[in-house]
């Protein structure tokens, strides 16, 4: 190997590691909320990728009547249980926020997507489909069972994955799709060339992580879900609803996947089952993290990008392989320190 080869691998791998980055630090923030496995994370990037390619075709995206269905699922669920309340102030605002908003929002997909509205408008019309698909899956799915144990929750989230996928597969077709890149210029760095779509993904990933941090570092809801990471009960016990915080958390959790999504589709043909190895990729950099510290899950997930990216110049076949080999000893480590965490105890 070179060391032109070296860089060129090394770009790469921090591009990819960039977008698993954003992936790991939804997990996260989806497990300490919720206690929620997200395995559909990757669904939000592939939704995000094929919706964005469907609308530079000048078609509708299947996504808007999505939006439109699981509205109508999400304001029949809240209307019977205002009914059983008797909360009746409750049903306009249901009918607005899970109905007339939705429809709207497809109607201005409907509207837009034959007119090429160009690329700033495609990727908001893209995220506003999206992302409101993350809280409603969390009322639907993941609300009934708040209070179910993490194994359980794992398998809903194994289910909501294959049917999200298998929805894909009904939306979209069998057919990848690659969207226009934000910037399609280069710039010479040294002896390599690097892509205009690269420095977006790193830019937007950097941007992101910092709006997030500034988000749970200095803002009243950023703090609240901070609380219920930390202490759920004692969060509820001051006023703070673990529902409210389990839609914020998918909702930002869709919002990166979404993010992702529009970032990588211009440099990966994305199909309908791609969402599960970018969802994985990332849950390897959490677990690197140790499924508690941010930082240390960027830094994991970075590393993931730069290790598939040399395995695949070493080792194409078994870089797969190789990447989710990475999280045996780490697991293995935090076994046989929690092991003797608990022998301690036992003696004390």
């Amino acid at each position: 190997m070179t060391g032109e080869i070296a860089l060129w691998l090394a770009q790469d791998g921090m591009t990819s590691g960039a977008i698993y980055a954003l992936l790991a630090l939804a997990l996260l923030l989806v497990f300490a909320v919720t206690r929620v496995i997200f395995v559909p994370q990757g669904e939000f990037v592939v939704y995000a990728a094929l919706t964005l390619g469907t609308l530079q075709l000048g078609q509708t995206p299947a996504t808007a009547w999505m939006l439109v269905g699981a509205g109508a699922l999400v304001a029949a669920t809240e209307g019977v249980a205002a009914w059983r309340e008797r909360a009746w102030q409750r049903l306009p605002r249901i009918a607005a926020v899970h109905v007339a908003l939705p429809v709207a929002v497809a109607a201005a997909a409907v509207w837009l997507a034959p007119r090429d509205p160009g690329l700033a408008v495609q990727m908001a019309l893209t995220a506003a489909l999206v992302v409101p698909l993350g809280p409603m899956l969390y009322r639907l799915a993941y609300q009934p069972l708040a209070q179910a144990s993490v194994l359980v929750l794992f398998i809903v989230s194994m289910a909501v994955h294959y049917a999200m996928m298998g929805m894909a597969l009904v939306m979209f077709g069998a057919e990848g799709l690659r969207t226009s890149p934000i910037a399609g210029a280069s710039f010479a760095l040294g002896p390599i060339s690097v892509g205009a779509q690269s420095l977006w993904v790193l830019a937007a990933s950097l941007a992101c992580m910092a709006a997030l941090a500034v988000y749970f570092g200095r803002s009243y809801g950023g703090k609240a879900l901070r609380a219920t990471a930390v202490n759920r009960v004692g969060a509820r016990l001051v006023g703070i609803p673990p529902a409210r915080a389990g839609r914020a958390a998918f909702t930002l959790a869709a919002a990166i996947g979404t993010l992702s999504g529009i970032l990588i589709s211009p440099i990966v043909t994305v199909y309908y089952d791609t969402g599960l190895m970018f969802g994985l990729k990332g849950f390897v950099g959490a677990i690197l993290g140790g499924m508690a510290s941010y930082p240390l899950a960027v830094l994991g997930a970075l590393g993931v990008g730069l290790l598939e990216a040399f395995s695949s110049f070493w080792a194409s076949q078994l870089k797969e392989v190789i990447v989710f080999t990475l999280i045996l000893p780490v697991l293995l480590w935090r076994s046989l320190a929690a092991r003797g965490h608990e022998i301690e105890q036992e003696e004390e």
